[in-house]
């Protein structure tokens, strides 16, 4: 809730001050995101000075009609705000209408109906083969100089881990999920069973490098039981996400990767790699386990970046 109300500010600007204040004291917001909203907030009592023949007060902003808005939202189109910088702005707005509206007692304006730009869905940031490769099969030699070398089980394990991630394309969690008795070895079942959001099961072809990774660290474990975790944090329970997160992220400031070379690229670039070497579209959704093929659908515009980036390197007209 608010800070309590001492009496309307004399001018929006002076609200956009205190709703800054509580947005940072009280909600404990990030000071880039409070510093974002503050401008965005500026832009917008600056707009409605100009919409409204004067400085708007609080009054005039719980008078504001959604057209007001909408108004708004073309101008900053027309002085070329893109669709993200556009929906950021609404949703300062937002926040700032409503908790002027709490703070003075009164009923919120019905925002509901004012609604953002729709924003592009986000391309998926692939890795190349050969950086792919290096995440995965280099990333047991990541470790901190100032210590002693990793032991030898927790270096295999994130090699296995990370190979099954690009080899298979498989979400974090759902590798991490897997128990010893789903480990795909040399020689046994052609395809690993995976439980996907919403516990919906799917079965994915597994390479031989995959199953010899796995092989290699399980090796390091002899006697292990078939329930128990297939990948151990330090402390013997199931690997933490973030644990693996932070591992990849230590190795790739080591190994020069770009800072996208992160668990779930690894997924991005098995999809992404399986398109251009022209895998039909509708068995790459099966392998990920995506619903909708749609979501599966915005690895063709990563595949067509690919492409036109190599015609630009290589076409002699293009420049």
């Amino acid at each position: 809730m608010p800070a309590a109300y001492a009496g309307p500010p004399e001018t929006g600007e002076a609200a956009r001050h205190r709703f800054l204040d509580w947005l940072a004291r009280e909600r404990r917001a990030a000071a880039n995101t409070v510093e974002a909203y503050g401008r965005d907030l500026t832009d917008f009592l600056r707009f409605l000075a100009g919409h409204l023949g004067e400085e708007p007060g609080p009054a005039a902003l719980g008078a504001l009609r959604a057209a007001d808005l909408r108004a708004f939202l073309a101008a900053r189109a027309s002085a070329g705000a893109g669709a993200a910088t556009r929906a950021r702005q609404l949703a300062a707005i937002r926040g700032f209408l409503r908790w002027l509206a709490r703070a003075e007692g009164r009923e919120p304006l019905a925002l509901a109906t004012i609604r953002g730009p729709r924003l592009p869905p986000a391309v998926p940031r692939a890795l190349t083969p050969d950086q792919a490769l290096e995440a995965a099969a280099g990333v047991g030699q990541a470790h901190d100089p100032a210590r002693a070398e990793r032991p030898a089980e927790q270096a295999a394990r994130d090699i296995a881990l990370f190979t099954l991630l690009y080899g298979c394309g498989l979400r974090i969690a759902e590798a991490l999920a897997l128990d010893i008795r789903d480990a795909p070895l040399p020689g046994g079942e052609a395809a690993l069973r995976v439980t996907g959001k919403g516990g919906k099961p799917r079965l994915v072809p597994v390479l031989p490098a995959v199953r010899q990774a796995i092989a290699d660290y399980l090796a390091l474990r002899p006697g292990a039981p078939p329930e128990a975790p297939l990948f151990l944090g330090a402390r013997g329970g199931r690997l933490d996400p973030a644990v693996a997160q932070k591992t990849l992220r230590d190795w790739r400031r080591l190994a020069g990767l770009p800072e996208h070379a992160t668990p779930h690229a690894l997924r991005h670039s098995f999809a992404t790699h399986l398109l251009g070497g022209g895998a039909d579209l509708r068995a790459i959704q099966e392998l990920l386990g995506h619903a909708s093929l749609s979501t599966t659908q915005r690895y063709t515009a990563v595949d067509a970046a690919g492409l036109l980036a190599t015609w630009r390197k290589a076409h002699p007209r293009a420049d």
